[in-house]
């Protein structure tokens, strides 16, 4: 994937799934070098080693957000202190970073973190990029968050598609875990997503692929089980944040996680909204052991561990 766009100053950071996959656009003939998305903070100095070591005594101009979930925003505040950089967020969001409303941003929600970063734009559907002669639009992609965007070059036929299209399917549709329709917005997503001629997508997390219309039918197929079983889906979300939040300790004792737990939101309000019927210790014990019968991860006596 990189080698085939190289000569377009494209370059893909593939990161594991605790960071977003990173776009730095740099070409050598100059202009602006701009980094869409940059990976969850606790890998924000690999991330400033990463884009640094690419530009090769260039400077960094601009961050471009997808969205801000921390895994797509958390090395902004190190790549501004590091290069000086600006940095666009999507326009619906602008109100709450200037505020830094973590509750709004939904940090506390998910018991992620993001140091606080300085905005200095915003992008906006409709929005044109120009970038080393490639012209990139921004179109809005709600359902796996409101306020997101991706980026599409229709002479290169190439989607940057964040969390709203993966290889096997879309990002959790977070407001549908606060009780706010959600996939709906999906559907309307991929149908537009679906109308464009697209030959590779780099998506927000996994490897960049080339077989645009069978994840686009992967990714209905998902949404038509998940839409008739909330459930399920609410289910899922939980299971996303204790993996999310193993990536990022890796070990810890069962006690410790439930410390964790007691205080992320998300998990509170999924098990009162589907599953109160069961009690909220025995939901928890369930979610671990179909996470170690999965493989996610590893149970030994009372400590659990990221595998």
């Amino acid at each position: 994937m990189n080698a085939s766009f190289q000569d377009k100053g494209i370059t893909v950071f593939e990161r594991g799934w605790l960071s977003s996959n990173n776009v730095l656009l740099a070409s050598d003939s100059g202009g602006e070098a701009v980094l869409v998305d940059s990976g969850y903070a606790s890998h924000a100095e690999q991330t400033v080693a990463l884009v640094r070591n690419a530009l090769k005594g260039r400077r960094l101009d601009r961050v471009i957000n997808t969205h801000l979930h921390s895994d797509h925003c958390g090395g902004n505040h190190a790549l501004q202190q590091a290069f000086g950089c600006g940095i666009d967020v999507p326009s619906g969001e602008v109100n709450k970073v200037d505020a830094w409303d973590e509750t709004g941003l939904t940090y506390r929600a998910t018991g992620q973190q993001c140091p606080r970063f300085r905005r200095t734009g915003s992008i906006a559907s409709g929005d044109e990029l120009v970038h080393s002669g490639s012209h990139w639009r921004v179109l809005a992609a709600p359902g796996h968050d409101p306020e997101s965007v991706v980026l599409y070059e229709p002479d290169l036929q190439l989607l940057i598609s964040a969390d709203a299209l993966w290889g096997n399917g879309f990002g959790v549709v977070f407001p549908e875990l606060l009780g706010e329709p959600g996939f709906n917005d999906v559907r309307r997503t991929l149908e537009m997503l679906a109308g464009l001629r697209v030959r590779w997508v780099i998506p927000g997390h996994g490897s960049p692929f080339d077989d645009f219309e069978p994840a686009i039918a992967r990714a209905f197929k998902r949404l038509h089980g998940l839409s008739a079983d909330p459930a399920k889906h609410a289910r899922h979300a939980a299971k996303v944040l204790i993996k999310f939040h193993l990536l990022e300790v890796q070990a810890c004792s069962v006690q410790e996680l439930n410390r964790w737990l007691d205080r992320v939101p998300y998990v509170a309000m999924t098990h009162r909204e589907h599953f109160a019927s069961v009690g909220m210790r025995a939901w928890r014990i369930d979610l671990l052991n179909e996470l170690a019968s999965s493989g996610a991860l590893s149970i030994d006596g009372t400590l659990v561990r990221n595998t």
